[in-house]
């Protein structure tokens, strides 16, 4: 049931399924890698961060960031569980979930992740984590987000063109 949609930045072709988006589930591990990736740099090459009291402030908001993100993420794993949909990337969808923070984001557990990432640069004062968490967006993008989309709008079709409509990808 995959037929080929179109091709990917590195002209991959993607496939669409109805059972499922993906083979591995991607977005987990590249934020891990984005984490560890920043980390090690940080280890490694650190770069100047601002003083205080503007550091003092960028931990605030990194903490600010991180308590969001996890609002989020639970909340979102919370109503894919209440509707009894799967929350990995690479399980077929069972139900389309559009309320709480899939209100205002069609990938808001990705969108929490890089705020995760983004949060633990600012309260850690390692640079690297912010292009890490730019990198891990795209790559979660080309690698899974699409796909899902693929997969949503084959298995909901009406549901999914009329929410696409309202909701954005990311904000």
């Amino acid at each position: 049931n995959c037929q080929p949609v179109y091709c990917n930045r590195w002209r991959q072709p993607v496939t669409v399924s109805e059972s499922r988006p993906n083979v591995f589930p991607w977005p987990p591990v590249i934020y891990g890698i984005a984490i560890l990736a920043g980390a090690l740099s940080g280890y490694v090459l650190p770069l100047p961060w601002v003083g205080s009291p503007l550091s003092d402030f960028l931990f605030g908001i990194g903490l600010m960031l991180i308590a969001v993100a996890l609002f989020i993420d639970f909340r979102a794993m919370q109503l894919m569980h209440a509707h009894k949909t799967t929350i990995m990337p690479n399980k077929g969808a069972s139900h389309l979930v559009t309320g709480g923070p899939f209100g205002f984001s069609r990938n808001p557990i990705y969108l929490a992740n890089t705020m995760l990432t983004v949060g633990a640069g600012l309260m850690s004062g390692i640079v690297w984590f912010l292009p890490f968490a730019a990198i891990a967006a795209i790559v979660t993008q080309e690698l899974a987000i699409k796909r899902e989309e693929q997969h949503l709008s084959a298995k909901f079709p009406k549901a999914w063109r009329d929410y696409t409509k309202k909701v954005r990808r990311w904000l």
